[in-house]
């Protein structure tokens, strides 16, 4: 697949099938919407074009409402590496700015569609809507696809909504429940967020657990519930197991910051301001306060033999 951020040095190609989308998180639904975008370039030995949006339109046009409610399933670059399993010929991604959002549907079509990538036909769904206040759509664009010289082919309303439905179980789950494998049955891997290993208050190498406390690389990336999580860690190119709290630590601390901190297995070193990745495998138990340290260190050495359990059985 090749990436073209931005359309300007796009060539147009000789025959191409496109469609767009935000696709957050490529799960199951969107998957089975670009083997529906393969199949349907195959019929005439076409191009396949995604086009896709960042940042996400709503951070543009609801700004205020978005940085406090929206959370996104991937960032762009693990979009990318999900995208790039999908066997699509191009993925253009276009900056959905202000300027962007006040080209109309026509605009687009002439500009984009017609001009720059030479679509010969457009896949879309059947409530896809886009231009200036979401003007165009698919009855539009099949009107007038004899004018604009490519065909228009609508996703069906099924597969539209298992994607809907798709997105709306993978974000309910995590938030709801911090139910990371139904999150997986949707995506078909291991939900995960990458972040940077931050200095902490050290609580957890006094007791015997020291954790690596994460701070997230992108604010407005998902986070499940908060409780105790079984996980792998990806360090120093290693993939590690480990046990990952999500919470305010009410034992120890007065329990009003949020931390992320993982307790990684066998392993010591020093990582400080190294990036790393973690992946949900499984939720161990919700967080909870406990009648001092050595019911907690109890607790712990319990979650620890329970994640190995989960984490061997899972490889």
């Amino acid at each position: 697949m090749k990436v073209h951020y931005g359309i300007e040095e796009f060539k147009p190609l000789k025959k191409a099938t496109v469609t767009s989308g935000t696709f957050d998180g490529v799960h199951f639904g969107h998957q089975q919407i670009l083997s529906h975008l393969r199949k349907t370039a195959e019929q005439d030995g076409s191009e396949t074009v995604l086009i896709t949006f960042w940042p996400h339109p709503r951070f543009t046009l609801q700004p205020e409402i978005a940085k406090k409610e929206l959370k996104l399933i991937t960032n762009l670059e693990e979009k990318i590496e999900r995208l790039m399993l999908e066997s699509i010929d191009h993925l253009i991604v276009l900056k959905f700015d202000k300027k962007f959002s006040q080209m109309t549907s026509l605009e687009f079509v002439q500009e984009i569609l017609i001009n720059k990538i030479n679509t010969t036909k457009l896949v879309i769904g059947y409530d896809h809507r886009f231009g200036r206040n979401r003007e165009g759509g698919f009855d539009y664009l099949k009107k007038h696809q004899k004018d604009f010289g490519f065909e228009v082919e609508e996703i069906t309303k099924q597969e539209i909504e298992d994607a809907a439905v798709s997105s709306t179980a993978i974000r309910n789950a995590l938030l709801e429940e911090g139910d990371v494998e139904t999150a997986e049955k949707y995506l078909g891997y291991h939900y995960s967020f990458e972040g940077k290993v931050v200095s902490g208050n050290r609580i957890g190498r006094k007791i015997g657990f020291p954790t690596a406390n994460i701070e997230l690389l992108d604010s407005f990336k998902l986070l499940p519930k908060i409780g105790v999580y079984a996980v792998t860690i990806e360090v120093e190119d290693k993939l590690l197991n480990g046990m990952m709290n999500i919470g305010h630590r009410p034992t120890v601390t007065d329990g009003i910051q949020q931390t992320v901190e993982v307790n990684i297995f066998d392993f010591e070193g020093d990582i400080y301001h190294q990036k790393v990745k973690v992946s949900l495998v499984h939720r161990l138990r919700s967080e909870m306060k406990f009648d001092g340290v050595d019911a907690l260190i109890s607790q712990l050495q319990k979650d620890k033999i329970e994640a190995i359990k989960v984490l061997s059985s899972s490889n």
